[in-house]
């Protein structure tokens, strides 16, 4: 990656007329600044002493007949928010990292967190003493919710318009950087979630600074300017933010939010150039730097090698195996469901890596999705769970499968999961059966987007035959604190029972090398009634998701993992009992 080099208070705007940089509130100075031929202005020679790097130093930005300051467009810190301004800081952080070689995706498990709901003190800091329990479960890769600044004291994350800082109710910059050090001192990677296709509906100044949108909007909000007049420089802007995880605070992979709703017709799409500069990196920095796209296409292009005309990037989530796995042990068909009623969803699947794959979806009304090269695609480049933070918080209360299902079925889910072909991502909690919703949160300030949002919310569900009683309010206080986890639950009746289950697992993860081939080839699934098999190699996954026992042959094998309920194995003949499962080995005897 090369950027240019820029001053500290240097600063992009091709709309203003006049700029001038605000010190410390003014009470440090107000400094005119220059126009440059590429749109950079530049402060004058006057700045004051106190901006040599030796202090901090709080500054913003006068456009031009604008009285009050905007924070920098690269703010690295907002410790008054998203509308205060920005900070420079002189100090910086002393790593403790030097040893880290980081952490490959293939053969990983990922474990997908809110930092402000993962503790109840819902900090970095607090975050960091219950990493050894992710280690406990088999985790290798922490994958971060949205940390950065964002109008108000707590949301998902996703709204955020200060894409370089991280959110001051979290702990800030120097949290995070600990946070990451603690991850690398346990063998842990950190991937962390980003959102380049859409900005914050409040606090949001960049078109103040220049056209960083265009015209049209995606689900979320107007669109990033990717590919019209001055794109170049919001590309950049894109692009170096991508380096700042990397080379500031050291994560080891982006998630990148909703890629399909990046516009953009360039010759070169963003999501490849940013696996070409990520790959330059990495070679620099000599570990190894992962993208990986959150989708709704249904396409390897995005993870096809860029000599085979892909974009490079390295993994993608597959909503399919969420959507067959929730319905083969749920029951539940309504909307995007529909389509995976069938048990030969789930297989197709595990076999092929999406279900849609050019086929209808009655959903969209229309063909969707492309199928996967299976001879030359390991398997590994799809990310799965059977639950996350979208397929959790987008229902109407936030309720997890531990609401509907019993023991035996989270167990399968969670044997489906982590002894199927692809990465696995477990959602926190889900681990020992939560009991906590993960509801969708907000704090906006403005009382008027407040109710917006609330109002949106209700009329969504309402359409969909919900009580709007039953919606939670997503800007009341009480909607985030429900949403905390109860880490006193871990010991406790089901919860201990489901987290020895996914204990197992991990360790029979790391134990089994068939768990971790990346050969699609190594993968074959049988379906007969309600009960499925998977053959991964020479082991056997058992699933029985009706509500009678089955019994089948199996020949000589061993049990090396079943559900709370047990399974029989007697002279090759198994009985699996309702909504049980289990993963079989070779006979050793």
């Amino acid at each position: 990656m090369t950027t240019i080099s820029r001053g500290p208070y240097d600063v992009w705007a091709p709309r203003p007329e006049r700029v001038r940089l605000v010190i410390d509130g003014g009470g440090g100075g107000v400094v005119e600044m220059t126009r440059g031929d590429d749109d950079w202005w530049t402060p004058g020679e006057s700045l004051p002493a106190m901006t040599d790097g030796t202090y901090d130093v709080d500054y913003g930005y006068l456009i031009d007949d604008d009285p009050d300051p905007r924070p920098d467009p690269r703010s690295r810190r907002q410790p008054d928010g998203a509308h205060g301004l920005s900070r420079r800081e002189a100090t910086t952080y002393d790593w403790d990292d030097d040893t880290w070689t980081g952490r490959q995706l293939a053969g990983s498990v990922i474990y997908e967190l809110h930092i402000g709901t993962f503790t109840p003190e819902g900090t970095l800091d607090s975050a960091i003493e219950r990493l050894d329990h992710l280690l406990d479960i088999g985790v290798d890769h922490v994958e971060v919710m949205p940390v950065n600044t964002f109008n108000g004291t707590h949301n998902w994350g996703y709204d955020g318009v200060g894409w370089f800082a991280v959110h001051e109710q979290y702990g800030g910059p120097d949290a995070y950087r600990r946070f990451v050090d603690a991850c690398h001192a346990r063998g842990l990677g950190v991937v962390q979630d980003v959102v380049h296709n859409h900005l914050g509906p409040s606090g949001n100044y960049l078109p103040l600074f220049g056209p960083y949108l265009k015209p049209g909007r995606n689900t979320w909000g107007d669109l990033i300017n990717l590919d019209g007049e001055g794109s170049s420089e919001v590309r950049r802007y894109i692009l170096d933010n991508v380096r700042m995880w990397f080379e500031d605070f050291h994560v080891d992979a982006l998630r990148l939010d909703a890629v399909h709703a990046l516009s953009d017709t360039s010759e070169v799409h963003l999501l490849e150039e940013m696996a070409i500069e990520t790959a330059a990196l990495s070679a620099h920095l000599r570990r190894p730097l992962t993208l990986i796209a959150e989708s709704d296409l249904n396409d390897t292009r995005l993870v096809r090698p860029r000599e085979s005309g892909g974009y490079g990037l390295d993994a993608q989530w597959s909503d399919d195996f969420h959507h067959a796995v929730h319905v083969a042990l749920s029951g539940e068909t309504a909307g995007y469901y529909a389509d995976f009623e069938p048990l030969e969803a789930l297989a197709k699947v595990c076999e092929r890596g999406f279900f849609h794959d050019g086929t209808f979806s009655s959903f969209r009304e229309r063909d969707h999705g492309a199928p996967v090269d299976t001879a030359a695609m390991p398997t590994w480049r799809l990310v799965v769970a059977n639950q996350n933070h979208d397929q959790i918080g987008n229902r109407a209360r936030g309720d997890r499968l531990a609401e509907h299902l019993d023991d035996d079925q989270l167990a399968c889910a969670a044997l489906l999961t982590l002894a199927g072909p692809f990465t696995p991502m477990l959602f926190m909690g889900e681990e020992w059966g939560a009991s906590s919703p993960f509801q969708f949160f907000t704090s906006h300030p403005e009382p008027e987007l407040g109710k917006a949002t609330a109002d949106g919310r209700i009329a969504e569900f309402e359409k969909m035959g919900w009580d709007p009683a039953e919606v939670p309010d997503p800007q009341d206080p009480e909607t985030f604190t429900r949403s905390k986890l109860d880490w006193d639950e871990l010991d406790q009746g089901r919860h201990a029972v489901v987290l020895d289950c996914y204990r197992r697992l991990a360790r029979l993860r790391r134990e089994l090398p068939q768990l971790t081939d990346p050969s699609f080839g190594s993968v074959s699934c049988t379906v007969e009634g309600r009960l499925f098999t998977m053959r991964r190699g020479d082991l056997l996954v058992v699933v029985n998701t009706g509500a009678d026992a089955v019994t089948l042959e199996v020949g000589e094998r061993e049990v090396l993992f079943a559900t709370p309920s047990g399974v029989s194995l007697d002279r090759g003949r198994l009985t699996v009992p309702r909504h049980a499962g289990t993963l079989l080995g070779a006979a050793t005897f």
